[in-house]
């Protein structure tokens, strides 16, 4: 009885502001998973620096990356329930909103923007900043609200992901915690101090880490080995094919930030190994969490 005068006094609450409530909480994880997901970017110097120097043509380039990144995320862990592609498409966009606002909002209180900016300026730190926030918007739901046992129940519409569902979300994890680390200057002077064979034993940790997170060490999320499927098998298939998606991601971002202007391909390589390491991280935790 409860719960069906609980419903009731909902609907009348719908119809008498119309406000969906489930969708206001929706936004409200949102802004609160924007603001936890950005927060350590949000307070970075090199964040700030680079939303106003970086290349405008490549900002936009990522601002529309961000568009099906945030749509295929909706499929699996969208903050509110959808049923077909036009609600993903609508969710992504409420996401991007919900973490322009947050970004615009925490930058002017800390005077990283202000009225006596240029427009460009201005722009291009909340467009920046509001790219991690909005992954963490779409995330906010399973990570602050319901958990993935009960995605069933709330996302009728989910089923678990393909092998290049399982792949995206890797990107998405490698994406994520690359771009925390990627405009820093240690990843490029970290590259330069290293030797072949540093740089050859971090490609193996990084593979050991992807592999075991997921496969090895009893994670909650964690897979068991399919029944009938060797060892080199799935290593290769998703540890290693998940690796190469992880190093593109981590090129991708080296060229958006400018780390690759002017400089020699075995630099841009190197590079890309050391941040690959973070991002190896972020993609192994990606097929655990999402």
């Amino acid at each position: 009885m409860t719960g069906g005068f609980g419903t009731s006094m909902s609907a009348d609450a719908t119809a008498s502001n119309g406000i969906d409530p489930a969708f206001a909480v929706g936004l409200a994880r949102a802004f609160a998973g924007a603001l936890i997901f950005a927060l350590p970017m949000l307070m970075t110097m090199e964040m700030w620096q680079i939303g106003f120097s970086i290349n405008p043509w490549r900002l936009v380039l990522l601002l529309v990356v961000q568009i099906p990144l945030l749509v295929g995320l909706s499929r699996f862990v969208g903050f509110e329930r959808t049923g077909s592609l036009g609600e993903d498409v609508t969710d992504a966009f409420v996401a991007i909103a919900v973490a322009v606002l947050m970004a615009a909002a925490v930058l002017f209180l800390f005077k990283v923007i202000d009225t006596g900016m240029t427009r460009q300026e201005v722009i291009g730190k909340i467009a920046l900043q509001s790219f991690p926030g909005s992954i963490g918007a779409m995330l906010a739901r399973g990570q602050l609200g319901q958990q993935k046992r009960n995605a069933d129940e709330d996302r009728p519409d989910r089923q678990d992901p393909s092998y290049p569902g399982e792949l995206f979300l890797m990107g998405v994890g490698a994406l994520f915690l690359g771009l925390n680390v990627a405009p820093t200057e240690e990843m490029i002077q970290l590259s330069y101090m290293m030797d072949p064979w540093r740089e050859l034993a971090l490609i193996l940790l990084s593979l050991v880490i992807m592999h075991a997170f997921v496969y090895s060490i009893d994670f909650p999320g964690g897979s068991e080995f399919p029944e009938g499927v060797g060892f080199w098998t799935l290593f290769v298939r998703f540890t290693v094919v998940g690796y190469v998606v992880v190093l593109l991601i981590c090129l991708y971002l080296l060229w958006t930030f400018g780390r690759t202007d002017g400089t020699g391909i075995g630099d841009v390589l190197s590079a890309a190994v050391v941040l690959g390491f973070p991002s190896s991280v972020g993609a192994a935790a990606a097929r655990l969490i999402l």
